[in-house]
């Protein structure tokens, strides 16, 4: 049998991305004849089976020269790996893949993490102007590639109204929890889970940000500690903006009570996977937005698969999650009674009765394996 290759990248993203590597790039291993190719940004190598190769050919910051070099050095990739089929997780590889798609014959598919047209015009990154012209860019690009893009895999599910060039050619593929071990049928059927009486591991994961509401994570434990000093929170992940880093680690170094890991470097999943392991009740303080007000973050998705009790910031969408599994709660974390929410947290049983199986990457890869049976590997 012919081996398919196929080669998953990204710019920003580690090699040992938990989407590009553990989810997508796992699954698709277990496909027969295949190759799976990761190229991304430097990380650690992980263990994988033999069929699984990594290219971590980017290191760079995030607004330098070497970002922009970034397509030339995937271009010199693309054309010495020959891979027949090409996923990427970014637009800012689309128009080189097209390129090379002019002289090497290929399939591509476009792995829709997020709307980027909408994060940039709504969050406020870089001027109006600048912003709008990036926004204008992005989807001019994504538009002329559509056209030529065998498929689209949405991480979200409210992507598929939001982006006008998908022409059905797409699958929703959630950020949903990969476990390190197998999943096992009714593993975690649940009776119950309480908060300790004292020493309480309070969470906040990922990506570090004011909008994802990291000092209003920061601001929710000290409000708490004044009711009772037994909270502790943990910090961990990388933080992209230099002031915001800054201001973060000035307020940790006033307090005692909160640490951070990571900040300045990414952080492996496998400790964010034990820091989760070791907290008692994990944090989403998002600052509602348009960008992220229709999306399920992935720490969600973790945290309910490590049946980690939450506090998430109020949410239909994540309101109507957490109460299907009966995890956790729903606050405004700019304006709550701090003694009312203190009482509750601690005295509230959690995830009673639950069988967990719906929050699992299973049902996503089975999505995953079909659709390149189907569609792409036939052709």
């Amino acid at each position: 049998m012919k081996e398919t290759r196929i080669l998953l990248a990204s710019v920003l993203k580690p090699v040992n991305d938990s989407r590009m590597f553990w989810k997508l790039g796992l699954s698709l291993a277990k496909l027969p004849g295949v190759q799976v190719q990761i190229a991304g940004f430097r990380a650690p190598l992980p263990p994988a089976p033999e069929n699984i190769l990594f290219y971590p050919i980017f290191k760079f910051k995030r607004l330098s020269l070497g970002r922009f070099t970034a397509p030339f050095l995937f271009f010199k990739l693309l054309w010495r790996l020959t891979p027949q089929v090409i996923i990427l997780g970014t637009h800012e590889l689309l128009l080189i893949t097209l390129v090379y798609k002019i002289f090497r014959p290929c399939r591509i598919i476009y792995d829709v993490r997020e709307n980027y047209y909408l994060n940039l015009t709504s969050q406020q990154i870089y001027s109006p102007f600048t912003s709008r012209v990036l926004a204008q860019v992005v989807r001019l690009t994504e538009r002329m590639a559509a056209i030529y893009v065998s498929g689209f895999f949405l991480a979200e599910k409210s992507y598929a109204p939001e982006l006008p060039f998908l022409d059905n050619k797409y699958i929703v593929l959630e950020n949903k929890y990969k476990p390190i071990t197998p999943f096992l049928p009714n593993q975690n059927l649940l009776s119950g889970r309480r908060l300790p009486a004292k020493d309480i591991n309070l969470l906040y994961s990922g990506t570090i940000s004011e909008l994802y509401g990291v000092f209003r994570a920061v601001n929710l434990c000290e409000a708490l500690n004044k009711i009772a000093p037994i909270f502790r929170l943990t910090i961990i992940g990388y933080c992209p903006e230099t002031k915001v880093l800054e201001k973060l680690k000035a307020l940790v170094s006033k307090n005692e009570s909160i640490t951070l890991i990571g900040g300045d470097e990414l952080v492996p999943h496998d400790k964010i996977v034990a820091a989760i392991q070791e907290s008692h009740m994990g944090l989403l303080p998002y600052q509602p937005h348009p960008s992220t007000f229709n999306c399920i973050p992935t720490k969600l998705f973790e945290y309910l698969g490590h049946a980690l009790p939450v506090l998430v910031q109020q949410n239909p969408l994540w309101e109507d999650l957490i109460n299907q599994y009966d995890a956790g709660l729903a606050i405004d974390y700019s304006h709550f009674e701090t003694a009312s929410l203190f009482q509750i947290i601690i005295n509230k049983t959690y995830y009673q009765n639950q069988n967990l199986a719906g929050v699992y990457w299973q049902e996503e890869e089975a999505k995953l394996l079909h659709f390149m049976q189907k569609t792409i590997l036939t052709v």
